[in-house]
């Protein structure tokens, strides 16, 4: 039986105005749901909601109405607070707004000490971190030295420092080059599959989305469509209707389709694409 690590359930949420600006209604009734041990991609044009989203799951913003749900407990507990934020833990953008140390160790070690966690454990976790990241060679470095791609990837070693069961990554490579956001990616999907840590990727990235066991495409605060990756990203003309891209290699076929073809939409991979034109072609 599958278990839910997120249940959303009518979730209703407004920015409020000032005297010169109007309230943001963004979400009205949404239900959304993580399965536990998922790797989940929510994407969506800026504005769509998503990162609001994100900030739910571990009650840095709070329901106007309806429920959030994250391993059984409501967010809007306080009591609970603490458990939850134990359970699910967040990486931002810009990882210079996570890294608070001058040592690597040391800003891994951060979360973990500040729970009262004993110091034997804490070197246990903080050197199974940089570990399962692949930065343990620089455990004695000082972050502000580190490429884009290395600084994110000690952020999130922080994160799995604290032993969370669900990880929520808000747009983690948005500022990061080709490479940097190689190995956060191939670091993601280690974290899914090796240390079975439910993830929640908001991404813009049609690419990176496509890596992950589920897509759920966003349009203003409602879910546009919700599926593997080769059902969703097949729907080529709804997503470009919401102004969305699709990846490259599903444009291709998309395109030799809009010229007589008949390719199928679901080759998500280089390879996968090569093959089924090599098998029209050859």
């Amino acid at each position: 039986m599958e278990t839910k690590a997120i249940s959303v359930e009518q979730l209703n949420f407004a920015y409020a105005g000032g005297e010169d600006t109007p309230t943001v209604q963004v979400f009205e009734n949404l239900d959304f749901s993580v399965e536990e041990g998922s790797f989940v991609a929510v994407l969506g044009r800026n504005g769509c909601g998503k990162s609001t989203l994100a900030k739910h799951f571990n009650a840095i913003l709070l329901p106007s109405g309806g429920k959030v749900s994250v391993f059984s407990m409501d967010t809007s507990d306080e009591d609970a607070l603490l458990d939850i934020r134990k359970c699910v833990g967040m990486v931002f953008q810009n990882p210079d707004n996570q890294i608070i140390s001058n040592v690597v160790e040391e800003d891994v070690a951060f979360a973990p000490e500040n729970l009262g966690i004993p110091r034997d454990e804490i070197r246990r976790r903080v050197d199974e971190a940089l570990e399962i990241v692949g930065m343990t060679k620089y455990k004695n470095h000082a972050p502000h030295l580190l490429s884009g791609g290395q600084k994110q990837r000690i952020a999130i070693a922080g994160v799995i420092a604290m032993r969370p069961k669900c990880i929520v990554l808000d747009e983690p490579t948005a500022m990061l080059d080709p490479r940097g956001r190689r190995e956060v990616m191939e670091t993601i999907r280690r974290l899914n599959e090796e240390s079975k840590i439910t993830v929640v990727l908001i991404t813009h990235h049609m690419a990176e989305a496509a890596l992950a066991d589920r897509v759920v495409v966003m349009e203003h605060g409602n879910i546009l469509a919700d599926g593997t990756p080769k059902e969703v990203f097949s729907q080529v003309q709804r997503l470009k209707d919401a102004r969305l891209t699709v990846p490259e290699t599903t444009q291709l076929l998309y395109e030799l389709n809009q010229n007589g073809y008949d390719f199928s939409l679901d080759s998500l991979s280089v390879e996968e694409c090569a093959q089924a034109i090599y098998k029209t072609f050859a």
